[in-house]
């Protein structure tokens, strides 16, 4: 059993908002499919840190979610930008349970400890360099150490996982960074950076994280295998 990521999968089966025109996205929920499907296996995670559907409405994403739950492994998602369906816990518990959809559960203030990893996450936030609202910012650095929190009781170093970059190549959300910092974290997954925007995108170390991107058209839309630190 391994542990995998795979961001921005921004499936549309039930809207007219696909992503196929998109320069590199041509066919790519069959790439997903395929690509998936040789890398994952029953037993496996696969965590999914936000932009998982453009549906604006819980509802009108069932199509997605069983597009998701009929893949291999289970399924650790997370809330992104693009993610307009997402309501509480309570709702969207609800929601899996009404549909039978038994591999796929939110991630949200808390963690899962997964193959000897725990799992901690949040939104984040967009880094802007001027504009930025400190509030919002201010409540995804709580929220991640809430979850940061909530792994410390499992017993494991922790690996997070964030929808908006923490850093870039020309600026940092030092609210986020301080946090990863105080708690020890060593390797960080990101999404939401397409295309040519890569150019900008942070992949490697600072202030002794590791950070990676992995939104499905950076990774040729196949599930990243999430290794475990040596000690």
């Amino acid at each position: 059993m391994a542990l995998f990521a795979l961001a921005d999968l921004h499936l549309s089966l039930n809207a007219d908002k696909a992503m196929d025109v998109f320069p590199g996205w041509e066919n790519y929920v069959s790439r997903i499919e395929r690509n998936w499907r040789a890398v994952v296996g029953e037993g496996d995670t696969v965590v999914i840190p936000g932009d998982l559907s453009w549906a604006m409405r819980l509802e009108d994403a069932a199509a997605d979610f069983a597009f998701l739950d009929a893949l291999p492994g289970h399924k650790l998602v997370l809330k992104g930008n693009h993610d307009l369906w997402w309501s509480s816990m309570t709702k969207m518990n609800a929601f899996l349970t009404a549909h039978g959809f038994t591999t796929v559960r939110f991630l949200n203030n808390d963690a899962a400890l997964v193959e000897g990893q725990v799992v901690c996450g949040t939104r984040g936030w967009l880094i802007e360099e001027s504009g930025t609202d400190s509030k919002l910012i201010k409540r995804e650095a709580l929220r991640l150490e809430m979850s940061l929190q909530a792994g410390r009781k499992l017993g494991e170093d922790p690996v997070v996982f964030l929808h908006y970059p923490p850093i870039t190549r020309d600026a940092r959300c030092e609210e986020i960074l301080s946090v990863l910092r105080e708690y020890g974290v060593r390797r960080v997954y990101y999404g939401h950076i397409h295309g040519t925007s890569a150019v900008n995108a942070f992949c490697g170390v600072a202030d002794g994280i590791t950070f990676s991107l992995i939104s499905a058209d950076r990774v040729d839309f196949t599930p990243v295998p999430v290794a475990k630190d040596k000690i």
